[in-house]
């Protein structure tokens, strides 16, 4: 018997629809028959408040999983855990380690998961479940765990540290992604593949016994992409032949136009408000 998955985009760095507000971060909602689950919860309360005007209900969530432990991730964590205490997380133990950036007068700032978040993770009453490997979270939905770095031009160029010195540099070991099989394909939902948005996908290719990649969605950290990073994905795309393909958050709007202008009949908006239905 066929089921329906609907994917609904509800944070994310703009907004598709009324009524909706965007910010700077990234939350799926994903409902699979009587089964939901949440990839990655914003950086804020927002995801509660879009989700209610979208008709989404957040209090039947089964899992909560994060694709790392940044602020823009994370930080709606308590909230969700509010409306839907009875779901389990799903983390790799890095995401709840200090993460920071460097900022352009070159000193650092704290992006790793709020206070808030952690404070709500301590108190609440299952720990969460580590996913340094492949973990299935929902019956038929995967996170990846960790990504190998395989790829020569994926280097994101050591923006990311572990102290606020700057002194150790922070490979997000933690970065992973959301997949799971449809009639047409493996579905792949990004956060900010900070591994490379090339190496989560032939990871995951290797993970399904090479089925094929049907549509991909989500950050795929391209804001400062160069010529050859950006040659080398868009070659890695076409040679998989994705589908579907909705960059999105930290891809940076010269990687989506690009990313549009390449694959015109694949291309779709990721927005707040945006929606996606597959069938298995």
């Amino acid at each position: 018997m066929r089921e329906t998955i609907l994917i609904t985009v509800l944070v994310e760095n703009s907004v598709h629809g009324r009524e909706l507000m965007a910010e700077h971060g990234l939350a799926f909602h994903v409902q699979a028959g009587a089964d939901s689950l949440l990839f990655d919860t914003g950086q804020s309360a927002l995801l509660v408040q879009n989700a209610r005007r979208l008709g989404t209900d957040l209090s039947r969530l089964r899992a909560i999983a994060l694709s790392h432990g940044h602020f823009d991730h994370t930080g709606g964590l308590h909230a969700v855990w509010e409306l839907a205490p009875g779901a389990e997380l799903y983390a790799h133990p890095a995401a709840l380690a200090p993460h920071f950036a460097y900022i352009p007068d070159g000193t650092t700032r704290d992006v790793g998961i709020s206070e808030q978040s952690l404070e709500a993770i301590q108190a609440h009453a299952t720990p969460p479940r580590h996913t340094s490997a492949s973990t299935e979270v929902l019956k038929g939905f995967f996170l990846t765990g960790e990504i190998p770095r395989a790829t020569d031009f994926e280097y994101d160029g050591g923006s990311f540290v572990l102290d606020a010195a700057g002194t150790r540099p922070d490979p997000i070991p933690d970065d992973q992604a959301l997949f799971f099989d449809t009639l047409d394909g493996v579905v792949v939902l990004l956060g900010c593949a900070h591994a490379g948005v090339v190496n989560t996908l032939r990871h995951i290719r290797r993970l399904t016994n090479h089925r094929p990649i049907h549509a991909v969605f989500g950050g795929m950290h391209l804001l400062v992409a160069s010529p050859e990073r950006m040659e080398g994905t868009v070659e890695a795309l076409r040679e998989l032949g994705v589908q579907q393909l909705g960059p999105a958050h930290c891809t940076g709007a010269a990687a989506t136009a690009r990313l549009w202008h390449e694959f015109p009949q694949a291309a779709t908006v990721c927005s707040v408000g945006s929606r996606f239905v597959f069938q298995r």
